[in-house]
Formats: structure tokens, C-alpha cells, sequence
């Protein structure tokens, strides 16, 4: 059945002096209102900003990860009509140096003589520039200007399992998005009318064991701005999800947990995403490309799918309003860890 979760209103840290889940933290907020202050639990804090570009002719996305034990800086691309892909990973033990913000919106880099990424953000923009000087046997360089209106609403949830297992996500979607990428002498121009960003800020303390689906998008479709979040799993059973949808920056917070069905021997037959028990979302997915990305090495073993694709469905809206989803460009995920 749906439930109410708790809406926060008011500025809040997200862990107590001795580093424990704060229970005024627990809930969700539509601006980045919530503090990571994390500390202690180690090795077990997971860190991460991810930037999801999507543009008219390409995907572009950067992360800076840190799971206290390491570092993690990634970068890769795809260009949708040629289906041209290619992903540059830099791993660094420990990387005390890589210093991951307590904010949501603020300043972060990542920098060596392989690979770069500064974010700057200043009065409702995020500066995002991105150097590598080998990729693919080319140069890419990427320089985009995000802007975050200030009357835009996001997702920003504190998922709890206990007072030591915990986490906040902030799930900011269609980020209006200008600039461009180089790769080579192919260049990449991003129109904010159509080119939009999903930021996605996490910071907790997981389980050793942890699972979780996810999907999202963020487009212009019939003259609106539409973003989609929904994920699975791992919100099961904690009285908090991070289900949403936005249509031009207004969201509708969804309370009731999604179901993700797909053929885990077969990722690329399509999927659907359903709510529990109500039809306010009901979504199929239909994959063109997939991306795996596996790690196995000592005190880890993480497994991930990703699949781009077309949304179709619908979803109704906190108006009351059928939203008509109608092959929508976005993406979706699986992902299995011990960590």
C-alpha cells in the first residue's frame, strides 16, 4: 500500500556526533537540504557525483567515486546513431587527496596526468570540464555549462536500514545543459533546450551485500521537461523510496515501491517497471545498447548492467494527470555487490 514518508523542510545533517544515522534525517526533501556529514564506519562509506549528459547525438558521463578504501574516476561516452562507445577508468588506492563534499551542489575535482574532471558551481551553475589526454587513441576534452533553476524541485532522500547502515541520495534530473564535447576532431554541441543532466550525489554507509535497479530519464518530450527516477531493491522494506517524476522542475514524490521484471540471462529484451500495488506507473523499456561493467579483484566483487533504451507508459502525476510516456531516451540498470 502507499505510505506517507516524511517530507523535510528544514536544513538537517545527515549523521549524529559519533557518526550515526540521524533519525531527523530520515525522509525525503525537494532541495538539497540535507547535510552527508559523514565520518567513522570505515571501510564501509560510499561515495559518488555522477553527471549524465544527455544530448541530441550523444551520452557523456563523468564520476568521481570513493569507497574509503579508493578512488574512482570514470568517464565514457555514446553516441547514439553510430553506437560508438568508449569508457576510461582510473582506479587509485586510498586517494586521501580526492576529497568528496558534504553538499550537494559545490565544488569537486578529480585530477592526474590521465585524467581530469573540475566541477565548479556558482549561482545556479555547474561548471563541468572534463581532460583526457588518452582516449580511444584520441583527446577529449568536454566543457558544459549545467544549470540548476532555482525554482526547480529535486529528489533528495535519506534511505535508512539502521543507525549504521544508511544512505542519502540526491537524484537532480533535466538539468538544462549548453557547451560541448571533443573527442578528436568529432566535436558534440549541447543545446539546453534539449540537452539535459542528471546529477546523481550519494553518500552513506552500505551493506557489505548490496543490489539495486534504477532507471532514469530526462528529455524534452511534447514541449516539457520530463525526468523519471525509480529504483528497486534496495529501498525494499527501509519505508523510503526513490521513486519520482519531474515535469518541468515540479515533482511528484512517489510512496509506493516499484517492481523492475526483466530476463536477467537476456538484458536486452525489454523490461517494465510497475508500482506494487496501484497502476500509477506502468512502464515498459525497450534496450538498444548495453554496457557491462564488472570488478572481481580482493574485497570486492560488483557485477553491472546498464541498458539505453526508450521508456513507453505512463505514470500518473500528484495532479491527478496521466503523464503519456511516449519513447522516451534514458536508461536503466542492475547491480549486484559485495563491497
Amino acid at each position: 500500500m502507499q505510505h506517507a514518508e516524511r517530507e523535510l523542510t528544514s536544513p538537517v545533517l545527515l549523521c549524529d556526533s559519533k557518526g550515526l544515522l540521524n533519525p531527523e534525517a530520515i525522509g525525503y526533501a525537494q532541495k538539497p537540504i540535507i547535510q552527508s556529514n559523514l565520518k567513522g564506519q570505515f571501510p564501509n562509506k560510499k561515495k559518488w557525483n555522477t553527471w549524465t549528459v544527455y544530448g541530441e547525438e550523444v551520452l557523456f558521463t563523468a564520476t568521481i567515486a570513493h569507497f574509503d578504501i579508493g578512488a574512482v574516476c570514470l568517464v565514457y561516452f555514446l553516441d547514439y546513431e553510430t553506437e560508438r562507445f568508449f569508457e576510461k577508468r582510473i582506479s587509485l588506492p586510498f586517494a586521501r587527496h580526492v576529497k568528496m563534499p558534504e553538499d550537494v551542489l559545490t565544488d569537486i575535482k578529480f585530477a592526474d596526468n590521465r585524467l581530469s574532471i573540475h566541477a565548479t558551481y556558482s549561482t545556479e551553475e555547474t561548471h563541468l570540464f572534463v581532460s583526457i589526454a588518452e582516449f580511444d587513441n584520441e583527446t577529449l576534452h568536454a566543457d558544459l555549462h549545467i544549470s540548476h533553476p532555482a525554482e526547480d524541485q529535486s529528489l533528495n532522500v535519506v534511505v535508512p536500514k539502521n543507525r549504521n547502515t544508511f544512505q542519502l541520495t540526491a537524484k537532480h534530473h533535466t538539468l538544462p545543459t549548453s557547451g560541448f564535447l571533443k573527442i578528436g576532431e568529432k566535436r558534440y554541441e549541447f543545446n539546453p533546450d534539449y540537452s539535459f543532466t542528471v546529477l546523481n550525489y550519494t553518500r552513506g554507509v552500505w551493506p557489505k551485500m548490496t543490489k539495486w535497479n534504477w532507471a532514469m530519464a530526462s528529455q524534452r518530450s511534447r514541449g516539457r521537461r520530463i525526468g523519471l527516477n525509480f529504483g528497486g531493491s534496495w529501498t525494499d522494506g527501509t519505508g523510503m523510496t526513490e521513486n519520482a517524476v519531474f515535469v518541468d522542475g515540479v515533482m511528484t514524490k512517489i510512496h509506493e515501491d516499484v517492481i523492475f521484471t526483466f530476463n536477467p540471462e537476456r538484458m536486452m529484451e525489454p523490461w517494465t517497471i510497475h508500482t506494487k500495488f496501484t497502476d500509477c506507473v506502468d512502464l515498459s523499456f525497450t534496450p538498444f545498447f548495453e554496457r557491462e561493467a564488472n570488478a572481481h579483484r580482493r574485497g570486492l566483487k560488483a557485477d553491472f548492467t546498464q541498458l539505453f533504451g526508450y521508456f513507453n507508459g505512463k505514470v500518473q502525476l500528484e495532479s491527478g494527470e496521466w503523464l503519456s510516456v511516449r519513447s522516451l531516451l534514458g536508461s536503466c540498470e542492475a547491480f549486484q555487490a559485495k563491497w
